[in-house]
């Protein structure tokens, strides 16, 4: 759906920056890193509009991120099955893959935490499991934050492909190097060969 309609639906968004995020993340003691648009914008420098912002933490460290956030926000899971206020004590869903915050039902959202599978503290690719990386080498750091690599947050848009999406991958081509040009061409011929991005990227 459309902003607007988002906003319709679920409420007003009014997403922290990634500077504002690292003061509001200040002290959680697990590693995290911000994913989607602003970790492509950080890389190329290319501003756009962000309707929200995405950081994202291993799934086993849910606990540290709910105890760091709850005294501020009330926290929602947000799955396939749609949201469910995450009330402190409630369990986490299996299905969901999202925790958004906000500070009550009538503030906007002002972000969300995604929930990265890991094998023994290693990042893993939700796309393709089979793709394991220290996490050193999946992120990147710039203003002490730390960010998914761009043709990573990429490949992650394979999927489900939108104007923004499009957009990002012109502002970032020009400047992956050939390994991280090889890896997103890659994810492309296997998993979506007949996409569009095919024709830009080989």
């Amino acid at each position: 759906m459309s902003e607007e309609e988002f906003q319709r639906v679920y409420g007003r968004l009014d997403p922290l920056s990634p500077s504002e995020l690292r003061s509001l993340l200040d002290g959680l003691d697990v590693p995290w890193w911000v994913a989607g648009g602003w970790a492509v914008e950080a890389f190329t420098g290319v501003p756009r509009h962000h309707e929200d912002i995405d950081a994202a933490v291993f799934r086993r460290d849910l606990a540290a991120v709910r105890a760091h956030l709850e005294p501020h926000f009330h926290l929602w899971a947000a799955g396939d099955r749609g949201l469910l206020h995450l009330a402190p004590g409630r369990e986490m869903p299996d299905d969901a893959e999202q925790v958004w915050f906000r500070e009550h039902a009538l503030a906007p959202w002002r972000g969300e935490v995604l929930l990265n599978r890991d094998v023994e503290g290693r990042w893993q690719f939700k796309r393709d499991p089979s793709v394991v990386l220290d996490l050193a080498d999946a992120t990147w750091h710039r203003e002490g934050v730390r960010y998914l690599r761009p043709e990573l947050v990429l490949a992650h848009k394979v999927k489900a492909t939108r104007a923004k999406d499009d957009a990002d991958l012109e502002a970032a081509l020009p400047l992956l190097d050939v390994s991280q040009r090889a890896f997103l061409t890659d994810v492309v011929v296997r998993h979506a060969p007949d996409h569009p991005w095919r024709r830009r990227l080989i």
